[in-house]
């Protein structure tokens, strides 16, 4: 799976597979664990819509049961069952989704933006001098941790703490586990904060939830909303940015107005959506999908990145204009619930990295950026640049202190 996400061309793999094995490919998740690809969109569907035939809740993984998966296993911390609603299936993930739609429902889009907006100016401010940056590094990375870990009344210093648990955690290398454990303590820390001092924050709000019964899933609710919206959309907001450096025609209609920023980022999505392979869904029976003979207890690993070039969603591979028929989301009842709330991130800080940065140019080839090792996210490591230095860079007036409120 990590050779697919790091290749320079993964839709040529999955073209490959596709003539090799048709919609659903076996793979293998780490060495001796294998596993299934689902790269057909009606397969895709099948499998997060039918809930009966197909959960969420890890412990139905037979490798895992019968020991072939180690206990130390980089992917467990991504993979293995937790009591949130990631893991949990029909009833019993609807009471524990309802928070989240809740929580994101309370969040005030125009606060966001101008909080984002904020963090991004400080940020270009600190290099902009300097005419050259790591555009990942010193810019994406941080983005989105520091405007979600604001949402949750956690100051800077705790979101880049965050954010250095979750590169361990989403690698699903040997420190995964390692990552795992700080993320959960820096969280666990804010909550009990919040027992004794509640506020508007939505660290808040989880605490009062009728449908969360104890700390633990007030805590995993967090864990949930910060590390989904988190990676992913340094994702989003990286590869924008890596597409406007590299594809003159893109930058050209991207700054000229041929193309709105929310046309390209939807461009984006299409090519390369941030969760790239969702982990994971097994199977409650035996069961024909795509040809392939499934087996009760196997794994399978939603192909969002694969489903996006399924010619059932682009006959011909062409797509009308305005088009957000892609699975970057995934599908079903645990389908993104914070959609609108990642675009309003990506595209203010792409939108701000636009007007506040000329002349971007890459300092090194496209050939030479790396990808980072993560089996379930592709995003690049680096994106060294150089601009030219702008005038003196003001920050928009603070947004208001809090913004998980509704508008």
């Amino acid at each position: 799976m990590t050779e697919i996400t790091q290749s320079r061309d993964p839709h040529s793999i999955y073209h490959q597979l596709r003539l090799q094995h048709g919609p659903v490919a076996p793979v293998e998740l780490e060495p001796g664990v294998p596993g299934w690809l689902v790269m057909g969109v009606d397969q895709l569907r099948i499998i997060t819509e039918r809930e009966a035939l197909f959960s969420r809740d890890a412990r139905n993984w037979r490798d895992l049961n019968d020991g072939i998966v180690s206990p130390d296993s980089g992917l467990l911390p991504m993979m293995a069952y937790r009591p949130n609603v990631i893991g949990a299936d029909q009833q019993e993930h609807r009471r524990l989704r309802q928070p989240l739609d809740d929580g994101v429902g309370r969040i005030n889009h125009r606060a966001l933006r101008r909080q984002v907006q904020r963090i991004c100016s400080e940020l270009i401010g600190s290099f902009a001098q300097l005419g050259k940056a790591d555009l990942v590094a010193d810019y994406a990375a941080y983005v989105p941790m520091l405007a979600v870990a604001s949402l949750f009344g956690l100051d800077t210093r705790q979101g880049h703490e965050l954010r250095a648990a979750l590169i361990a955690l989403f690698s699903s290398q040997t420190d995964s586990q390692v990552g795992n454990r700080s993320f959960e303590q820096i969280l666990f820390d804010t909550l009990r904060e919040r027992q004794q001092n509640p506020t508007e924050d939505l660290t808040t709000a989880l605490m009062n939830h009728p449908n969360l019964q104890d700390d633990p899933e007030v805590l995993q609710s967090m864990v949930v909303m910060i590390s989904a919206g988190n990676e992913t959309t340094t994702c989003w907001i990286a590869h924008t940015l890596y597409r406007m450096i590299t594809d003159t025609s893109f930058d050209d209609r991207l700054r000229s107005g041929q193309l709105g920023v929310d046309d390209a980022l939807d461009e984006v999505l299409w090519r390369e959506p941030p969760m790239t392979h969702m982990p994971a869904r097994y199977a409650l029976r035996d069961i024909e999908l795509g040809g392939q003979s499934i087996r009760h207890g196997d794994v399978l690993i939603l192909g969002l990145s694969a489903a996006n070039s399924d010619p059932a969603l682009a006959p011909g591979g062409r797509r009308p204009p305005n088009n957000r028929a892609h699975m970057a989301y995934s599908a079903g009842p645990h389908m993104c619930p914070a959609q609108d709330t990642s675009r309003v991130i990506t595209r203010t800080a792409v939108d701000t990295a636009l007007h506040l940065l000329p002349g971007l140019r890459l300092t090194v080839t496209p050939g030479e950026i790396s990808w980072n090792p993560s089996p379930w996210t592709r995003c690049p490591t680096q994106l060294p640049v150089e601009f030219a230095v702008p005038h003196e860079i003001t920050a928009p007036p603070a947004a208001p202190r809090h913004i998980g409120e509704t508008a």
